[in-house]
């Protein structure tokens, strides 16, 4: 055994003063180090899930042979509960883990998925060595340990960490967040910044772009890339004779999320005010969120049909390529607690073609009649108007957006450009900034 404990200390390159005592641990006994001290481990400081402190530190470990658990008693006074098969399958060690790109190399076909622990040993309070019954040795860290512990608290402390679900629902009393377009480009904090409420409000308008077309692709270049779709990297809205799309008209635009043909629309949007009009034009959004979240109080025979009813979508034409796309959405999209994740509603590209029984048909109707009223009622809605050098970035999944007619003419009186994000694109450049703004680089 304290060859096996050896091997583990050389390979990994633990350097520690050999005053330090080990603990050995047998199934179903172990052995106390000091009383349990009141730190915690979980800290929030303005909202935010903070690093673990190092020093968290385990008082005793201990294998149980009941369901083949290991169970850790933390100084906290807290105790974590670990199954055997997650411990061997998530070995650290550089045969079952390739740390350069921090995935798993251990083969589930390879994994018992019944074992059980041979010996456990506990040193200084901050490594767990456990030895398999093949022989086979792993190391786990305190603070590796805690942050995945299993109980209900710490694995919503550890959610919430890495997907941000924080969310600030608003109606017509949106105070529009805003920031400089410059400042986001060159600044990390900026950018922080900008995504982190981008993520939390879902609507962020940036200002003092040039007027002219491209300054979207910088903005794509500073969180990775743009999503192409059938309407190119990006796109024009201005009013054009024979429009291939309604938002290429002068007409009022509808409350809508845009492309839910596609089987992933994308997550953000973002246009670009190159020139406005004179009169009429201005943007409205509402929170689908917060409207859906009314109308399952309001109606929750309604919020059933539209949570539950697909719906046919379809967009056929030519742009940046020819393209005939069919999809089936619900217009709410739910997660498995119940909580909406997403809209899908364009009623412009809503199919005549509707795959549900002729006795839904009405009851359906009248469902997403009430929502769209919920959508446009004055506590809800949001309108305000962009000036030349404006970028409104906003989630796509969460906010509908519309538009007031305007006056066109001989020449184009209103041009934006747009484009689109995906959320795992943001979501992934947002992890990244919080961490170089949490450290301080």
């Amino acid at each position: 055994m304290w060859n096996a404990v050896a091997k583990i200390l050389l390979r990994t390159k633990v350097h520690q003063d050999y005053s330090r005592t080990l603990l050995l641990v047998q199934k179903g006994r172990s052995i106390l180090t000091r009383p349990p001290s009141s730190r915690n481990c979980w800290q929030h400081i303005a909202g935010a899930v903070q690093p673990f402190n190092v020093s968290t530190s385990i008082q005793k470990v201990e294998a149980l042979d009941v369901n083949n658990f290991v169970r850790i008693h933390w100084e906290d006074g807290s105790k974590s509960l670990y199954p055997a098969v997650w411990l061997r399958d998530n070995c650290q060690c550089p045969d079952c883990f390739l740390h350069s790109a921090k995935a798993r190399k251990l083969l589930l076909e390879d994994l018992d998925v019944n074992i059980g622990v041979k010996e456990v040993i506990l040193t200084d309070r901050q490594k767990v060595y456990i030895t398999w019954p093949d022989k086979h040795t792993s190391e786990f860290g305190a603070e590796w340990l805690k942050k995945r512990c299993f109980s209900e608290q710490a694995r919503a402390e550890m959610q919430e960490e890495l997907f941000l679900p924080e969310c600030k629902y608003w109606g017509s009393d949106l105070q529009l967040p805003n920031m400089s377009f410059e400042e986001v480009l060159h600044s990390d904090e900026s950018a922080y910044k900008w995504l982190s409420t981008l993520k939390k409000v879902g609507i962020v308008l940036l200002t003092g772009a040039v007027t002219r077309q491209g300054e979207l692709v910088k903005l794509g270049k500073r969180i990775g890339f743009l999503r192409l779709t059938f309407y190119g990297p990006t796109w024009q809205v201005e009013d054009k004779r024979d429009a291939n799309n309604v938002a290429y008209t002068s007409g009022k635009l509808s409350f809508h999320t845009d492309y839910p043909v596609l089987q992933h629309p994308p997550g953000i949007q973002f246009l670009h005010c190159i020139k406005q009009a004179a009169t009429g034009g201005e943007s409205e959004v509402v929170d689908g969120f917060h409207v859906s979240n009314k109308l399952k109080e309001q109606n929750p025979q309604a919020f059933q049909i539209l949570s539950s009813t697909l719906v046919d979508f379809t967009d056929v034409g030519v742009d940046y390529c020819d393209f005939t796309m069919q999809s089936k959405q619900r217009i709410i999209d739910v997660d498995y607690r119940g909580q909406v994740v997403r809209i899908n509603y364009n009623n412009a590209t809503r199919d005549t073609v509707f795959d549900i029984p002729a006795e839904k048909v009405q009851p359906f109707y009248a469902a997403l009649k009430e929502f769209v009223d919920l959508l446009n009622s004055p506590e809800h809605k949001f309108t305000y108007k962009m000036k030349p050098g404006d970028i409104v970035t906003f989630d796509n999944w969460r906010l509908l957006h519309g538009r007031r007619s305007y006056q066109s003419g001989t020449e184009i009186s209103r041009h934006l450009e747009g484009a689109y994000a995906d959320w795992d694109v943001v979501m992934s450049r947002l992890r990244l900034l919080r961490k170089i703004v949490q450290n301080g680089n």
